[in-house]
């Protein structure tokens, strides 16, 4: 990574500890991000963030706790016994920590059924293609008829080319979406609401490539989204392979899916997001929450997504506790619920908050794996926001990568708060995550930060996130332990820090619109 180090910086790195010294691909690929400049917060706290990055080198904590999440518990969909189980032990975690006010917040959760599925594609003639389907139902899809559903295939590259097609060309077909691989904002939407978008042409079902640039014949599932206009179809990914294949075929002439889902909707569960806190020692009503969500998808283990980030958190948190270190606010580690197929849980949070909105000093959440980490998203800052709806969803993911910011162009108070990160993350120079980026934040802290509350994530090289992302692949060995303990390192230096400063960051109101 090509950054400024500065003098503070570098006699960090003279004395950082040999383990994170020598972490790291020199082949990584870094973020465009600012790098850290050392000032006056950086000053004051470089003894507390050095004992901190010291302690994370060997605190084995974090780790063994995801271990038995992976291992033990595993899958973790929201309204199942193993997500209860995962809620029940993740605060008996927090509690045998040491921390503080250690709740279980009650919140409804959908409860959404796979139950049993199968595809397969034919073709007639020489040659005739007869191959079962590399495929997972998409979450929240509805089921097939009885027996399944047996239907001629309509290929689409993209919306604009099923938007091209008459009603006609596409009644009573199977649409297949294959857009290619443009990265996973890109890609989603194809997910989300490519079913309502084949419906409204008269489709009777919609299979979509798997949001991911890796091709290993693993299909990645997710979250649709229905347009309550249009008739509800099942939905499903199938592997890149598969995807690529029906493309030549029906180039070459008719093709046949046969599909097969039992998924249904059950009645909703009560689960909940889980709470413990560092209770500040001058100014306990303000807080700075920090996590994940705890929920997982009905494949793999969820290690990745989000094992590691909740477990990353709960280190951060309990590295501050450890070692003696009292914030002047409150920390609050939260484990939130529901974030794969509904974000009830980042909504009941913000519902509990309620007019103390004005006491939450941020809201810091990992919920993007835990490889390299390179620095912290910072919410406050970057390109204008988009509505949540379909056309604005499109639109965003349409939009270029933006660069970084033009700090001309920023209000002053946020002009402040990037020079009071770039101090902060100037004393993550020893493990490499000094520097501060456009974009920040999450699905779980997103109604909180809607009012205002900045929003912080970290940023990492993200080199293999997606080739497992939503598969039966996310599993602990994905996670590697020092790349794991860097993230917790880094989250926990910003956390105390945020927490014990004199000042605050700015943060920025959604439109209503959002």
């Amino acid at each position: 990574m090509n950054r400024i180090v500065t003098l503070l910086t570098g006699v960090a790195l003279l004395t950082a500890q040999p383990v994170f010294a020598q972490m790291g691909s020199p082949d990584a690929k870094p973020t465009p991000g600012m790098p850290g400049v050392a000032g006056p917060l950086a000053a004051k706290y470089k003894a507390d963030a050095d004992k901190i990055l010291k302690a994370a080198e060997t605190d084995e904590d974090g780790y063994a706790a995801l271990t038995y999440l992976c291992d033990h518990v595993g899958k973790r969909l929201s309204g199942t016994p193993q997500l209860n189980t995962a809620i029940e032990w993740g605060a008996e975690l927090m509690r045998k920590a040491g921390l503080q006010n250690v709740t279980v917040q009650p919140v409804m959760v959908p409860r959404w059924v796979r139950g049993s599925e199968s595809g397969s594609m034919t073709t007639s003639g020489p040659g005739a293609v007869n191959r079962p389907l590399h495929m997972l139902g998409l979450g929240m899809s509805v089921a097939t008829p009885a027996g399944g559903i047996t239907a001629p295939v309509v290929f689409v590259p993209t919306f604009d080319a099923l938007d091209a097609m008459s009603p006609d060309q596409v009644k009573g077909k199977i649409v297949v979406y294959n857009p290619g691989w443009h990265g996973y904002g890109v890609n989603t939407q194809y997910r989300t609401f490519g079913a309502s978008r084949a419906a409204a042409k008269g489709a009777v079902a919609m299979l979509v490539r798997s949001a991911t640039g890796l091709a290993m014949q693993i299909p990645h599932t997710g979250a649709l989204r229905y347009d309550e206009k249009q008739p509800k179809i099942p939905a499903a990914a199938i592997s890149i392979e598969d995807a690529l294949m029906i493309e030549r075929l029906t180039k070459e002439g008719p093709l046949t899916v046969h599909l097969q889902m039992d998924a249904h909707m059950e009645a909703d569960v009560q689960a909940g997001n889980v709470m413990g806190e560092i209770v500040g020692s001058e100014h306990p009503e303000q807080v700075v929450s920090i996590g994940g969500h705890i929920d997982s998808w009905d494949v793999g283990q969820g290690a990745q997504d989000d094992g590691s980030g909740i477990m990353a958190a709960y280190e951060a948190v309990t590295l501050i506790h450890k070692l003696g270190l009292k914030p002047k606010r409150t920390i609050r580690l939260v484990f939130w619920v529901n974030e794969e197929n509904g974000g009830a849980g980042g909504r009941a949070y913000r519902k509990m908050i309620g007019d103390k909105i004005g006491d939450q000093v941020a809201a810091i959440e990992m919920d993007g794996g835990a490889e390299k980490p390179l620095g912290i998203g910072y919410g406050s800052i970057g390109g204008p926001r988009r509505p949540r709806t379909p056309a604005g969803a499109a639109a965003a993911a349409a939009a270029p990568p933006a660069g970084p910011p033009d700090m001309n162009a920023l209000p002053a108070e946020v002009k402040q708060s990037m020079a009071e990160l770039q101090d902060i993350v100037s004393m993550l120079g020893p493990i490499g995550t000094d520097t501060v980026s456009a974009g920040g934040g999450g699905s779980d802290i997103g109604p909180i930060v809607a009012d205002g509350v900045p929003a912080l994530s970290p940023r990492t090289v993200e080199q293999h996130y997606f080739d497992w992302h939503h598969t039966e692949a996310d599993t602990l060995d994905k996670v590697d332990p020092v790349e794991f303990r860097k993230n917790a390192a880094m989250l926990s230096v910003v956390a105390y820090v945020l927490a014990d400063m004199d000042g605050r960051l700015a943060g920025r109101k959604s439109a209503a619109t959002e």
